[in-house]
């Protein structure tokens, strides 16, 4: 079995590398010298969480030890399934595209509100690899893993209400939108096109989310909605400018008006995380 993780930003990548440097390939369930518990990913439910046993060997299979999410650990499950529809191993190309259409939900289903997880804290997976998937393994298992040092406690949320719900879908798409059309160019002077579709696709999420948070009658939330319809008409004016000076104008007005931190006052009125973190802040910093 082998490790992957959802994001592909550099923090993602990083964490990779140190959690297969601290053990991510071991053995199947049993227990070591000291009497641990000691499983297979695989083996693990959906919301137990666990530490990886960097003292096992042998195995193509990740060895964890199952701690109670009380404790310091280093991932919590938070889905599992198999892939049944694949007669030879479909490479791990095939299988981290699998991971990744099904892995991300399954964490927002379990954890809605990003801003809630602790910092360095990502979505992860553990799939079959060609020689366990030729022993018969077909389990991948998506994790919520930290990306240094461990967390207390279970990640897994409170019900949340409709309006809360509602908020952080629309949250969600927009920065997703904003991430998912990097443009290939530095400056909109290098991809002009590049940053237009990014423009058309950020404005279009932001008309949803608009819509949606009409519908919650709170007065903060009423007036992020306000400043987030004159970034939309800001991300539009960006979207149809002729020239790389124009777009640029409007650019930098639409990317402050959707910086996480003008959203605190609704959150902290919808009764969700009110911390921006880092990585989120980060991207508007100075």
């Amino acid at each position: 079995m082998s490790l992957g993780v959802t994001s592909r930003s550099l923090r993602g990548i990083s964490v990779v590398v140190a959690l297969l440097a601290i053990g991510a390939s071991g053995c199947s369930d049993g227990a070591d010298e000291d009497g641990a518990n000691k499983h297979a990913v695989s083996s693990l439910a959906t919301g137990d969480c666990y530490n990886l046993d960097g003292k096992s060997g042998g195995s193509d299979e990740p060895a964890v030890q199952a701690v109670p999410c009380e404790e310091p650990h280093l991932g919590q499950v938070v889905d599992e399934f198999t892939i049944d529809d694949e007669k030879s191993f479909p490479g791990d190309d095939a299988v981290a595209v699998i991971a990744d259409g099904r892995c991300p939900a399954a964490a927002q289903k379990f954890a809605p509100d990003p801003w809630a997880l602790p910092q360095g804290v990502d979505v992860f997976y553990y799939h079959p690899s060609k020689t366990s998937w030729a022993a018969g393994d077909r389990a991948v298992s998506c994790a919520y893993t930290s990306a240094s040092g461990t967390f207390s406690g279970s990640l897994k949320s409170d019900p949340l209400d409709a309006d809360q719900l509602a908020y952080l879908k629309g949250s969600a798409a927009v920065y997703d939108a904003l991430w998912a059309h990097q443009p290939e160019g530095e400056k909109a002077a290098d991809d002009l096109p590049g940053y237009k579709v990014q423009a058309r696709a950020v404005a279009a999420a932001l008309d949803t989310h608009i819509q949606t948070l009409r519908g919650i009658e709170q007065p903060e939330t009423g007036k992020l909605r306000a400043r987030l319809e004159e970034a939309a008409a800001e991300w539009k004016t960006a979207a149809s400018a002729g020239d790389a000076g124009t777009f640029q104008t409007a650019y930098d007005a639409a990317f402050a008006g959707i910086d996480p931190s003008k959203s605190i006052a609704a959150r902290k009125e919808l009764k969700l995380a009110t911390t921006v973190p880092a990585d989120e802040a980060e991207g508007w910093a100075g």
